[in-house]
C-alpha cells in the first residue's frame, strides 16, 4: 500500500447530509488513516438546512482529527473546498464528496500515481481504462463533449475533470485556491486550468463508482448552461484578460467561515 510521509488533509464538503454524515465521517477517517503518517478530516458544512452541522459537531467532539467548519450560507461546493483548504495543515490535500459514492480508500491508487509520476495533482477519472463505473449513457456523452471543449480551450489533456475524488500537493493547491473565483459549476475547471497554466503536472487515476446523482435529479439543462457559462468565464479571465497573472504574488483572499 502506498503511504504518504507527513500529514494528509481530507476535505469533505457537506450539504444536507444529516442522516448519514456522522457515520460517513468515521468511515472516511478509518479508510484514510493507513495512507499517511497523520491525517485530519476537515468537513465543511455548506449552509445545510437540516441537522448536518449538529452531526458534524457531534463527531468532532468525539474525534479530534475531525475538524468542523461552518459556512452559514449555501455558496456551493467550490466555496466549501476553498474554505476547507484554507484550514488544512497537511503537506497533501485531498477532496472527497461526503456521500462516499467514491470511497476515500481509493486514494491509495492516487498516492501511488503521485509518487511514481512525481505529479502535482492526481484526479479521479470515470473515463480511465481501468475504472469501474456504472453511469448513464447521456452522462458519458456530456463528459466526452466537455472533454473535447476543455482540450480546445485550455489544452487540458484530462478526460474527466468533475469526479469528486482528487489529491494534491499542498504547495500546488494552496496558491491556486487563493485565486479561484468560481464557487459552483466550473470550479474544478478553474482549479485544473490554473494548475496547468502554472506548469503543474496533472495525472489521472482509475476509480470505482456506481453513479447515482443524475437519477436523483441533480443535473438539468440549467446546470449545463451554467457550467458552460462559467467555463467560458474562466477561459476569458485566463486566456484573454490574463487576470490571474496580474494578481499580486502570494495574494490571499479572505474566506468567510
Amino acid at each position: 500500500m502506498a503511504r504518504l510521509q507527513g500529514t494528509l488533509s481530507l476535505i469533505m464538503p457537506a450539504y444536507n447530509e444529516g442522516e448519514r454524515i456522522y457515520n460517513n465521517l468515521y468511515t472516511a477517517l478509518a479508510q484514510v488513516e493507513p495512507l499517511a503518517e497523520q491525517v485530519e478530516l476537515i468537513v465543511v458544512n455548506d449552509g445545510s438546512r437540516d441537522n448536518t452541522w449538529q452531526e458534524i459537531c457531534r463527531a468532532a467532539a468525539e474525534e479530534e482529527r475531525i475538524v468542523p467548519v461552518n459556512c452559514p450560507q449555501n455558496e456551493g461546493k467550490g466555496n466549501a473546498l476553498r474554505v476547507g483548504t484554507a484550514k488544512a495543515r497537511g503537506a497533501y490535500i485531498a477532496f472527497c464528496d461526503s456521500d462516499l459514492d467514491l470511497a476515500p480508500a481509493q486514494l491509495d491508487r492516487f498516492i501511488e500515481i503521485l509518487q511514481r509520476e512525481n505529479a502535482d495533482a492526481v484526479i479521479g477519472s470515470k473515463m480511465h481504462p481501468d475504472s469501474h463505473v456504472d453511469y448513464p449513457l447521456v452522462r458519458r456523452i456530456y463528459s466526452w463533449g466537455y472533454y473535447i471543449l476543455l482540450r480546445v480551450l485550455f489544452r487540458l489533456n484530462t478526460r474527466d475533470t468533475q469526479t469528486g475524488l482528487k489529491l494534491f500537493k499542498a504547495e500546488t493547491i494552496r496558491p491556486v485556491m487563493r485565486m479561484v473565483l468560481v464557487k459552483r459549476y466550473a470550479f474544478d475547471i478553474e482549479v485544473l486550468a490554473l494548475i496547468h497554466s502554472r506548469g503543474g503536472k496533472i495525472a489521472s487515476a482509475p476509480i470505482d463508482l456506481v453513479f447515482q446523482r443524475i437519477a436523483n435529479g441533480r443535473i438539468n439543462w440549467n446546470d449545463i448552461f451554467r457550467m458552460l457559462w462559467d467555463t467560458a468565464a474562466v477561459f476569458y479571465r485566463l486566456k484573454i484578460l490574463h487576470y490571474y497573472d496580474k494578481l499580486p504574488q502570494g495574494q490571499k483572499e479572505t474566506l468567510s467561515v
